[in-house]
C-alpha cells in the first residue's frame, strides 16, 4: 500500500437484498484529488458511504493510512481523519454559523479550534461576516459553504465530497469547485469527489475513476477523458 492514503479492495455493498457495488478496487495517494464519475445509480454515493462508515461492505476491505478500518464506526474514522460532506450539505438550521462550526470542532483544544476557524474564514469570508446569523436563514451557496466549514473544522486528512454543488446556480458551481481546489492546496487535504458537474470536476482532478453499474470501468487521467468517452459512460 506504500504511499496510498486510501485503499479499497473488492468492495461489495448494497441496501438489504439490493446489491449496488460489485468488486470495487480503488486507491488514492496522499495529496490527490480523485473524481468518481458515472451515471446515476452507478454506486458513487454508496461507495462514499462505505468509506465513511455509514454503510458496511458485505465483502472486501477498506484501508486508511495502512490500517484496516473496514469495521470501524463513523466516529472512529472521523477521529482518524476522514471527513464526509453529505449530499445537500448537513447544517443545524436552528443554530448560528458560529454554533454550527463549534459543533464541527467539538472536542478540539481552544487553540486548535481558533486556528481552524481562522482558516475557514480565510476560505469563506462570508461565514465570518454573518457569524451570528441562524443557518436556516442562509442562501443555498452560504449553506453549502457552512456545511463544508463544519467538515473542515477537524482538518481531515481525507475529505469525501458528495455532490457539493447540488442545487446551486451555475455561477456558484464554478465558485464551489474553485473552493475545493483551494481546500486541497491550503489544507493539504486528499479529496475523493463525487460531482454532477463532471466537466468542472475534471478541471481540478488529478485522477478519475469511471463507475458504471456498480463496477469500476477504468482509472484515467482527466485530460484523457474525451466528450465521446463521457457520452459512452452516461448514455449507453
Amino acid at each position: 500500500m506504500n504511499d496510498y492514503i486510501l485503499v479499497a479492495e473488492d468492495i461489495n455493498a448494497g441496501y438489504g437484498k439490493k446489491q449496488v457495488l460489485f468488486g470495487i478496487d480503488l486507491k488514492i495517494r496522499e495529496g490527490e484529488l480523485v473524481s468518481l464519475i458515472g451515471p446515476n445509480g452507478s454506486g458513487k454515493s454508496t461507495f462514499l458511504k462505505v468509506v465513511s462508515g455509514l454503510l458496511f461492505p458485505t465483502k472486501g476491505k477498506i484501508y486508511f493510512l495502512k490500517e484496516d478500518i473496514t469495521n470501524y464506526p463513523v466516529e472512529k474514522r472521523i477521529k482518524m481523519g476522514i471527513g464526509y460532506f453529505l449530499q445537500g450539505g448537513e447544517v443545524f438550521l436552528n443554530l448560528t454559523i458560529y454554533e454550527n462550526l463549534k459543533m464541527g470542532g467539538f472536542g478540539l483544544k481552544e487553540k486548535d479550534f481558533k486556528n481552524s476557524l481562522e482558516e475557514i474564514f480565510s476560505l469563506f469570508p462570508l461565514l465570518k461576516k454573518y457569524l451570528n446569523k441562524r443557518a436556516g436563514l442562509l442562501s443555498g451557496g452560504e449553506r453549502q459553504a457552512l456545511a463544508l466549514g463544519i467538515v473542515l473544522m477537524r482538518k481531515p486528512k481525507l475529505l469525501l465530497l458528495d455532490e457539493p454543488s447540488a442545487g446551486l446556480a451555475p455561477f456558484l458551481v464554478k465558485e464551489i469547485i474553485e473552493k475545493i481546489k483551494m481546500i486541497k492546496e491550503r489544507f493539504k487535504t486528499t479529496i475523493l469527489l463525487v460531482e454532477q458537474n463532471v466537466k468542472e470536476a475534471l478541471k481540478i482532478a488529478t485522477s478519475v475513476y469511471l463507475l458504471k453499474n456498480g463496477k469500476v470501468i477504468s482509472e484515467e487521467k482527466p485530460e484523457n477523458i474525451l466528450e465521446k468517452r463521457l457520452e459512452e459512460i452516461f448514455f449507453r
